[in-house]
């Protein structure tokens, strides 16, 4: 068994100060994958790019120091370690590594987030597609990529607290929900609902209004398997009381 869990941190240095390394002894998973680090490794302490028993992999930022960031911790060296779809607009933000494994392939993207302006919008909607292309080609070649990250929408009405109010707003538009269905019907499988079918069940939570006390949350860190590999996920889950991020960790456990 694989056991693979995905956190965005807001920011990996602050986390370390939060008990992230208790975390990562308690949970003890096989792959670690980490988002919104915030920090290239230039910048971080010597327990946070040695941590025992894991080889350590980040993307940082080209554009601005202390902006987005992903990392992998892995207890199995990877075939080849990619930091990106080959497409600099996307590349340069830092918000992807793909580990190719024997079995599978493993994607940790830190999806962007439409809210500031129409132009991070369409921004985010061009990366979605530039992800999907990429991970059909994969598909196409006979791997088997697994899709973990904060996608920065909540697909669902299940899937937020507050729909109806939050219509309105990027992480639950219509084009945003539709490009969820479209990624869906190319032949993954979001993992967390094989298992739990459940509302209140969400990743993210308002750290200004305190919304997480209240559970008023929202569900946009996934999972996502492809059908060719999904028969091998035995387990999904969220750990929404693990503290230290306005996000909580979500984790897979995969037989191959």
């Amino acid at each position: 068994m694989v056991k693979i869990l995905s956190w965005n941190v807001n920011g990996i240095r602050a986390i370390l100060k939060k008990g992230f390394l208790d975390f990562v002894q308690l949970e003890n998973p096989d792959i670690l994958c980490l988002q919104e680090t915030k920090a290239s490794p230039e910048q971080l302490p010597d327990e946070l790019l040695n941590i025992p028993g894991y080889q350590s992999y980040f993307s940082s930022s080209l554009v601005k120091k202390g902006y987005s960031g992903v990392a992998i911790y892995t207890k199995t060296e990877p075939v080849i370690v990619e930091h990106g779809y080959g497409i600099e607009r996307f590349d340069a933000e830092g918000r992807i590594i793909i580990a190719q494994y024997d079995k599978f392939v493993l994607i940790n993207n830190y999806y962007p987030n439409g809210k500031a302006s129409d132009e991070r919008l369409q921004y985010k909607m061009d990366f979605y597609d530039a992800f999907l292309e990429y991970t059909d080609k994969l598909k196409a070649a006979g791997k088997h990529p697994v899709i973990c990250g904060d996608f920065n929408t909540a697909h669902k009405e299940i899937d937020l607290a507050r729909p109806k109010e939050n219509s309105k707003t990027s992480g639950f538009l219509p084009i945003e929900r539709n490009w969820m269905d479209v990624f869906i019907n190319h032949g993954y499988v979001d993992t967390f609902r094989m298992f739990n079918q459940e509302p209140q069940n969400y990743t993210w939570w308002d750290m200004v209004t305190r919304s997480r006390e209240r559970n008023v949350g929202w569900r946009i860190d996934y999972f996502f398997a492809s059908d060719t590999i999904s028969g091998k996920i035995k387990d999904a889950v969220i750990l929404p009381s693990v503290m230290g991020s306005d996000h909580c960790p979500v984790g897979v456990t995969l037989d191959v």
